[in-house]
């Protein structure tokens, strides 16, 4: 059983508002999605972060890739999908959560740091790997183990991670990118958060041309 594909984006790239409030939620999605950011994810240890991720649905087009991180059980996959995200980001790699997102048909993101934990998310239909902690594994790391994954598996760097370092990353084979801290945290208003949006645009288009 496999879950979504992941979505053919302009940029992979998936905002991470961890802390962020429903009050503010839309201001700062739509802030993203205008820079140019189309993936966002709300992680669940946020305040009311179910509110959130449907304010963002019925505030952002379709076309948006919206959804939960930190999702760490199938109730919370369950919960996810009745908002309408499509978007499932985890820290781990789940055999439960990940059968529960296939049922929905959730793009999914799971967390892997070896090969065996890559594999095993693979063998479980994830769209998309987030090797996390990234700075810790560090682009060579992560190269090393791209060399034995599957040509066609999307890695993602999350943890870590900012626009400073899309180009080495991407050498090492990795395309897609989760920007928590270097884009967001509580407080930033809306205008904040868009323009570190596009400076992560920018830097994404000049390491990844055309």
């Amino acid at each position: 059983m496999k879950t979504a594909e992941f979505p053919t984006l302009k940029r992979r790239l998936v905002a991470i508002l961890r802390g962020v409030k429903p009050d503010e939620i839309v201001a700062i999605g739509e802030a993203v999605y205008a820079a140019g950011i189309e993936a966002i994810e709300v992680p669940l240890n946020s305040p009311d972060p179910f509110v959130s991720i449907s304010a963002l649905v019925k505030s952002l087009p379709k076309s948006a890739l919206l959804g939960a991180g930190t999702v760490l059980t199938a109730g919370d996959v369950d919960r996810l999908a009745d908002t309408g995200g499509r978007l499932l980001v985890s820290p781990n790699i789940d055999a439960e959560v990940m059968r529960q997102a296939a049922r929905h048909n959730l793009v999914t993101m799971p967390g892997v740091f070896t090969p065996t934990d890559a594999f095993t998310a693979l063998k479980l239909g994830a769209s998309a790997l987030k090797f996390f902690p990234a700075n810790v594994l560090g682009p060579k790391g992560i190269g090393a183990m791209r060399a034995v994954l599957p040509k066609d598996a999307i890695v993602g760097a999350v943890g870590g991670v900012s626009d400073r370092d899309f180009a080495d990353y991407g050498k090492a084979g990795v395309t897609a990118f989760g920007l928590g801290s270097s884009l967001y945290t509580p407080g930033l208003s809306a205008s904040e958060v868009g323009a570190r949006a596009k400076a992560a645009v920018n830097a994404y288009d000049a390491a990844f041309p055309g």
